[in-house]
């Protein structure tokens, strides 16, 4: 039997269909605005992302916390992550890192619904508060920033 040949019309027809969907993923990779409109601090924010209780992001990334032993190797050093992305992509990622990778481990810590596994006491509520997350990206933007100087 020969090679049969597909139509382009048929593939085309296909590609439309892929198009919207590509589309659909790269507008899900927009930045998210401020969630307040008081600036971030980042001191507040390297203390919540070196802390093993509230952020513990140092579970799974490590970062330039020469005091913390055990940081973690699954995820992207926070320099790395810094380096690379803008301040609301950063929040973005930060806000539900499912919107970029739908079997990401890392928690979504600014959103409430659509979530697993979640005590009864906690439903409805938010890992961290609005303005945390806008701590934690000054610290990480303001990392990015000693690094070029």
């Amino acid at each position: 039997m020969g090679m049969r040949y597909v139509p382009a019309v048929f593939l085309l027809s296909i590609l439309s269909l892929i198009a919207p969907v590509n589309a659909q993923v790269l507008s899900r990779e927009s930045q998210v605005e401020p969630l307040t409109t008081s600036a971030g601090d980042p001191v507040r924010g390297r203390a919540i992302v070196a802390s093993r209780q509230t952020g513990l992001c140092l579970l799974c990334h490590s970062g330039p916390f020469p005091e913390e032993r055990f940081q973690g190797n699954l995820a992207p050093d926070l320099g790395e992550s810094a380096a690379r992305l803008s301040a609301g992509q950063l929040r973005a990622r930060l806000v539900d890192p499912s919107r970029f990778d739908p079997d990401a481990i890392m928690p979504a810590y600014y959103r409430t619904e659509n979530l697993h596994r979640v005590a009864p006491k906690f439903l409805g509520q938010t890992i961290l508060s609005a303005q945390e997350i806008e701590d934690v990206v000054a610290f990480l933007v303001n990392l990015n920033q000693q690094k070029l100087q």
